[in-house]
């Protein structure tokens, strides 16, 4: 895990391991040289234990803090043969030849002057910072509507036809023309009992479900073009003629 520069004092690092671009351990941080007027950390000082009597520096720029030490951007053996320096601040001449050394531009230690790379060139100690407004578009989400589902009952009126069956009853007289036994049987008092029955409709209620309705949600894409002002900065030269433009 690593972190940036800012999260950690670099002041608490003395004696935690260095190593380079990628991942071959320097050395360990003996010291931080820090710049005389903004107090930021501008070169790590490298102990003298892994290159003998030699003390080396890399620079802050570009350096990333892990668990156990620090990683700078630099490959070793470019560190390795980085200008010696000797005691406890940086000469201008030593500060400049680190600048080159390393390709990048910063801070003279010791005098407190705040120099860039011009400067460090003798060209001028004087300058304006020109600065433009940038357009950043970024989108937010917004409620444009709402989409509800909502069920209610209604009571309807229904017809059906079913067909019922009823029993009914008639008479059936049919001739007969045979001897019935004795005289004493033929006569006597008799009853027969038919019963009739009939249909009647029996209505239930079932409940079928009928259809599933859902709401899905589809995201369209396009394209506006947003405009707005942004101020600029212009630098007007007024003065000599003989003045050299670059």
């Amino acid at each position: 895990m690593t972190h940036t520069m800012e999260q950690v004092r670099l002041d608490q690092m003395r004696g935690k391991t260095v190593y380079d671009r990628d991942g071959d351990k320097i050395g360990a941080v003996e010291e931080i040289f820090y710049d005389t007027q903004s107090n930021r950390p501008e070169w790590i000082g490298i102990g003298t234990g892994f290159f003998s009597t030699k003390r080396v520096l890399v620079p802050v720029e570009g350096a990333s803090l892990r668990d156990d030490g620090i990683c700078v951007a630099y490959p070793k053996d470019q560190v390795k043969d980085s200008p010696d320096i000797d005691g406890d601040e940086i000469s201008s001449e030593t500060e400049s030849q680190l600048y080159r050394y390393y390709g990048i531009g910063g801070s003279s230690y010791g005098t407190g002057d705040v120099v860039d790379e011009e400067t460090s060139r003798g060209t001028s100690d004087q300058a304006l910072t020109r600065s433009e407004e940038e357009l950043a578009v970024g989108t937010r989400q917004q409620e444009t509507g709402r989409v509800r589902l909502r069920k209610w009952v209604e009571t309807e009126p229904v017809a059906m036809d079913v067909q019922l069956q009823r029993e009914t009853a008639r008479v059936v007289r049919e001739p007969i023309d045979s001897t019935v036994g004795g005289s004493a049987d033929a006569f006597g008092d008799e009853e027969v009992e038919v019963t009739l029955r009939e249909e009647r409709p029996v209505v239930e209620k079932q409940v079928v479900a009928k259809e599933r309705v859902g709401i899905e949600k589809h995201t369209e894409t396009r394209n506006e073009t947003i405009r707005d002002d942004v101020r600029k900065e212009h630098v007007e030269v007024e003065g000599d003629d003989d003045l050299e433009r670059r």
